[in-house]
């Protein structure tokens, strides 16, 4: 039986500007292609950046490394991954901190490796455990802490899919409370760690423009846009198992579009911001089979270990609508898929036409669809709004013009943390506020069981496209914002 104990004193959060408690880090998966990619050298960031404090990394995972050899996979890591330069001290530094144990040794063996490494730190130290695993493996890791010992001071951070359907998140989240309180799990989504997703945020409230008119009397419809360019060849196992809806809409597009629509919270802090962001979850009409087109790229069925007549989706579209006062009406488009036109993720917002036009015929007005303003989802954000102006010479003829804002432009691109260097240090804090409750997750799951009984079939789609025909329907007669008609501005060289 899971021994559960009182860890009260344990989720007390730290604020952004006070000093951090020193921290063991266990990192289970530490050999896998995340830790390699993102975990490593964003950890390795945060400690040149003077973001961590005393720290030790304990690598796992059920391979069998010595201290040297997981030494040697993460420099091979960060020499890869990681961005700027990285001096031989600034390494010698952070590799004396790496040390690891095999899960497969047991929770005896990880409980005195945990503890040896405390001896080695002064204060009172707390534990982070990310468990960079597959979701079939959680279980098993979330025992072996509890049996370890190492709950109490404890956080937790769980990699998504958190579940894949409403009955194994409800299962999942009765197993952890049964180990962990709700404070210390952090479900982590990194779209939400992203420059772009929190600028939403300061968009919204820290304006008087924008506030008054972010309601469905204003805005006619509103798209959140994530293709990708990259194959599955290397993730067939998982997608077959999981697919494009359950991969990015459930865990990643929804919870762009809370932060969208939310109303404002009574604090910017964790706990405001969750019951904002699931007032929308819960205000989430179901998903309509009608309303949904799914796809797979042509060849997608070629792939070692998919079958001849799957029915993976690799693309998913759909409409959906918020039943609330301020959203009454508003369609919400959401798209994302594989080995698609490009890479560029937006949100974008229409803006409803004026009721009626005093300018003549063939003057331009209305000829190149709504005002937008649009975010662009990449780690240096950028935001565009679009509207028509006169233009120059004799006559009323007007065209599209926009205001564009980029984070290079002012200079502060290089204080931009990595998505997940953001949520790390933020789990480390005890701060919820990017991070997924359970209530919000199941409630996701809920909205999405109409979908999940009686998926649509896949329709074929080309790579390189954007998706398959069915996508035009579905948004008629709006049109989708991606590939756009006008480029962003592009930087001048220097």
């Amino acid at each position: 039986m899971t021994e559960v104990v009182d860890r009260s004193e344990t989720v007390t959060a730290a604020t952004p500007d006070s000093p951090l408690d020193p921290h063991v880090i266990v990192l289970f998966g530490a050999t896998g292609d995340l830790a390699a990619r993102k975990l490593l050298p964003g950890l390795l960031h945060l400690a040149m950046s003077g973001m961590m404090p005393d720290y030790r990394i304990v690598g796992s995972s059920t391979r069998d490394f010595s201290d040297e050899e997981f030494r040697h996979l993460a420099r091979e890591a960060c020499d890869h991954f990681a961005t700027g330069k990285i001096s031989l001290l600034q390494w010698a530094n952070f590799e004396r901190r790496l040390t690891f144990v095999s899960s497969a040794e047991g929770p005896q063996a990880l409980s005195e490796h945990v503890a040896k490494v405390e001896a080695e730190m002064d204060g009172d130290v707390r534990r982070l455990h990310y468990l960079s695993v597959p979701p079939a493996a959680v279980r098993s890791l979330v025992q072996l802490l509890a049996d370890a010992k190492l709950v109490e001071r404890s956080r937790v951070i769980l990699e998504k899919p958190f579940g894949t359907d409403l009955a194994s998140a409800v299962s999942l989240n009765d197993m952890l409370h049964q180990v962990f309180d709700e404070e210390q799990i952090f479900r982590i989504d990194h779209f939400l760690g992203k420059e772009a997703a929190q600028n939403i945020l300061a968009f919204r409230f820290a304006n008087g423009l924008f506030e008054p008119i972010w309601n469905r009397e204003h805005i006619d419809h509103v798209q959140i846009d994530v293709p990708e360019t990259l194959s599955v060849d290397e993730r067939v196992a998982f997608y077959e198992e999981t697919g494009a809806f359950r991969d990015m809409i459930v865990t990643h597009l929804f919870q762009i579009l809370a932060f969208m629509a939310m109303e404002p919270p009574t604090a910017l802090e964790s706990v405001s911001i969750g019951e904002e962001k699931n007032k929308v979850f819960r205000s989430l009409r179901p998903l309509e089979v009608s309303q949904v087109v799914r796809g797979q790229y042509e060849g997608y069925r070629d792939l070692q270990g998919v079958a001849a007549d799957s029915d993976t989706e690799t693309f998913v579209a759909l409409r959906c609508e918020i039943d609330n006062w301020r959203w009454a009406g508003v369609p919400f488009f959401l798209r994302t898929g594989k080995e698609m036109g490009s890479g560029e993720r937006i949100i974008s917002i229409a803006f409803r036409e004026p009721p009626k036009s005093m300018f003549p015929a063939g003057s331009g007005v209305g000829s190149q669809g709504p005002d937008h303003l649009t975010f662009d989802l990449a780690d240096s954000s950028k935001l565009s709004l679009s509207f028509y102006g006169k233009k120059p010479g004799p006559g009323m003829r007007i065209e599209k013009l926009s205001l564009q804002f980029a984070l290079h432009e002012t200079g502060q691109d290089a204080d931009v943390l990595e998505a997940y260097e953001r949520l790390i240090h933020d789990a480390m804090l005890g701060d919820h506020t990017l991070f997924n409750t359970a209530e919000g997750i199941e409630r996701l799951w809920e909205v999405s069981t109409p979908l999940l009984d009686d998926p649509p079939p896949v329709e074929t789609y080309a790579r390189g496209s954007w998706g398959p025909p069915g996508i035009n329907e579905l948004i008629a007669p709006r049109t989708w914002r991606l590939p756009f008609e006008r480029r962003w501005r592009v930087a001048p060289p220097g």
